[in-house]
């Protein structure tokens, strides 16, 4: 895919891995666009990334086609759709609840499902397309407390998979990210940016990588991709 002048829309681009493939991306000349549930954090990322903010939730169906109608007024259209909104809450079996549940899956599992749905109907069309969808470490192999939060990363691997069935006909490359612990603002009740560790990932290494996916030639792609921290346990 050439990056000069592609179009491509990032869910959750206010911070972390989403920010920081939002300013690479745009840095490599592509139009990019970033969604974001904090007008204020995503307006503020949007002018240090160059980046279009389109302030919805990807958990609210009306507010993902409102998206995808500002995506086609502002930028005419989309070639790149890269799934990486997600929240996670992390409790014990016991403590388990529906709301929990619906709470995270509304986001990382229908919300990423739902903007694929509308993304693919452009792709089809088209005949082109590419789909990046960043999961975890957490969707190969579960942990304690992990079972709301590892399950719809699970359930967004075996969505990726039956995607990539679906579109491959159509030359839309339908790609997966798993990347272990980044100290993004992921899992911080007040949504700020963890301060980097030394031997722990950042935002910047997973934006390589969907970088890296997206410069392969049309002909090809990645199916999937673990990235792991060379020595998250070396003591900094």
């Amino acid at each position: 895919m050439e990056l000069k002048d592609s179009r491509i829309l990032i869910t959750g681009g206010s911070s972390g891995i989403g920010k920081a493939a939002a300013a690479l991306l745009s840095q490599s000349g592509a139009k990019v666009a970033i969604t974001g549930r904090d007008k204020g954090k995503l307006e503020k990322a949007a002018l240090e990334t160059n980046s279009l903010a389109i302030h919805a939730d990807v958990s609210d169906e009306a507010e993902i086609r409102k998206t995808f109608d500002i995506i086609e007024k502002e930028l005419g259209g989309l070639d790149c759709l890269v799934n990486n909104a997600g929240i996670g809450e992390f409790k014990e079996v016991t403590e388990l609840s529906m709301e929990a549940f619906q709470n995270v899956y509304s986001v990382n599992v229908f919300g990423a499902a739902l903007m694929t749905k509308y993304a693919a109907e452009i792709f089809k069309k088209q005949k082109y397309g590419n789909i990046i969808n960043i999961a975890s470490t957490a969707a190969l192999k579960g942990f304690a407390r992990g079972t709301i939060y590892s399950s719809s990363k699970f359930a967004l691997r075996g969505m990726t998979e039956c995607w990539q069935a679906e579109l491959r006909p159509f030359n839309i490359r339908v790609m997966l990210v798993n990347p272990s612990e980044v100290t993004t603002a992921f899992g911080n009740p007040e949504r700020k940016q963890r301060q980097d560790i030394p031997n722990k990932l950042t935002g910047i290494e997973i934006a390589h990588t969907i970088k890296s996916l997206l410069e392969m030639d049309d002909r090809g792609m990645i199916n999937e991709v673990t990235v792991w921290a060379t020595n998250p346990f070396e003591k900094k």
